[in-house]
């Protein structure tokens, strides 16, 4: 009997071994994918000295290149990656529905309206124009940012407070209030743009294709501290998660307040992720990508698939901002067009596989 009992901790601890090793994985793939990502672009810079430059060694032109405009686009990709993927992996297992994300939600499209208010009626877009380019550009970010986070937040309240007032909803009955919000906002924006002139318009389009150079680490340090604070209760309430993987009935013998833990954590994926898109646009699809990809190697323990899933999104985001640079350099593709491409084979193949969409 000891020896069977022995032989079975054994194996629960190369089991949990094995996600670590994971994890570590994904983590050191981030390391060289970021490093790379910065090494390569139309100043190409050796490998070598990326790393020096890190430490602050080398020659000016190449320190410039790294800390001004390469590390600020690798750092958004992986704590916005990171923020749509937990986001994403967390709503899947409360709403125990596999297409769950901030885009099925509606927070995405709220956004996408917030900046059209922003763009269109407060004046946010203009046209740059001088002797070498002429480009659209956000002429007041922060009012666009402002804008883009408030209508999130609405969207994630709507939803906050049909959930009350229905009890009975269901997870199901959440995903399809999310889609009609999502047709709610896209009409406003074709209502918003029906009365703007051609360069509030190309703003708008400008802003929605999603990009991440456009965050700096002032910005950035505002969602790296949102995210902490998400990545922290997700991790508190992981066994809660695990719980209610099982179903809510369960998870409520098991003493788990299913209702609070539910909306707590609804509210805080919204915020987290309302918050990243605000200030780079639309990017689709990545929270929905990355937890599906990270559960075929370790499974539906939230201890793991939660920071799994955050390190996921960022290594995808940092390989789809390379893409998106080099495949027709100098000209860089919108990001959003990228992971729109790499999300919309895997929603289907859910589709098809026969998963369980709604109660």
């Amino acid at each position: 009997m000891t020896e069977k009992r022995n032989a079975t901790i054994q194996n629960y601890h190369r089991f949990i071994g094995r996600k670590k090793y994971i994890l570590w994985l994904v983590l050191l793939l981030i390391l060289l994918a970021g490093i790379l990502a910065i090494s390569l672009g139309s100043t190409g810079i050796p490998f070598i000295e990326v790393i020096k430059g890190l430490f602050l060694k080398g020659d000016k032109k190449t320190l410039m290149i790294i800390f001004n405009i390469r590390l600020p686009r690798v750092a958004a990709a992986i704590i916005i990656g990171a923020a749509l993927s937990v986001s994403g992996a967390v709503m899947q297992c409360v709403l125990q529905n596999p297409l769950a994300s901030a885009s099925t939600l509606g927070v995405s499209q709220g956004a996408a309206f917030g900046a059209a208010v922003g763009i269109i009626v407060f004046g946010g877009g203009i046209v740059n124009y001088d002797s070498s380019f002429s480009a659209i550009a956000i002429d007041n970010p922060y009012i666009v940012t402002l804008c883009a986070f408030l209508f999130g937040s609405i969207s994630t309240f709507i939803i906050v407070v049909i959930s009350k007032v229905k009890r009975n909803l269901g997870p199901g009955g959440l995903i399809l209030v999310g889609v009609a919000l999502s047709s709610l906002f896209a009409g406003g924006i074709t209502l918003l743009q029906y009365f703007a002139d051609d360069t509030k318009i190309s703003a708008l389009v400008f802003w929605t294709f999603g990009n991440l150079g456009a965050a700096t680490f002032k910005e950035l340090s505002i969602v790296f501290a949102v995210f902490l604070i998400a990545m922290i209760y997700f991790l508190l309430n992981s066994w809660n998660y695990n719980a209610m993987e099982s179903g809510n009935d369960t998870a409520k013998s098991l003493g788990v307040n299913t209702k609070r833990v539910t909306l707590i954590s609804l509210i805080i994926c919204s915020l987290a992720a309302a918050c990243a898109v605000s200030f780079v646009g639309i990017i689709s699809f990545v929270g929905l990508v990355a937890p599906h990809i990270m559960r075929r190697f370790v499974g539906n323990d939230y201890r793991y698939l939660i920071p799994c899933s955050a390190a996921t999104g960022g290594l995808l985001l940092i390989l789809a901002d390379t893409f998106a640079r080099l495949i027709i350099a100098p000209v860089i593709l919108p990001i959003g067009a990228i992971t729109s491409f790499l999300g919309a084979p895997l929603f289907i193949y859910i589709l098809f596989k026969g998963e369980k969409i709604v109660d």
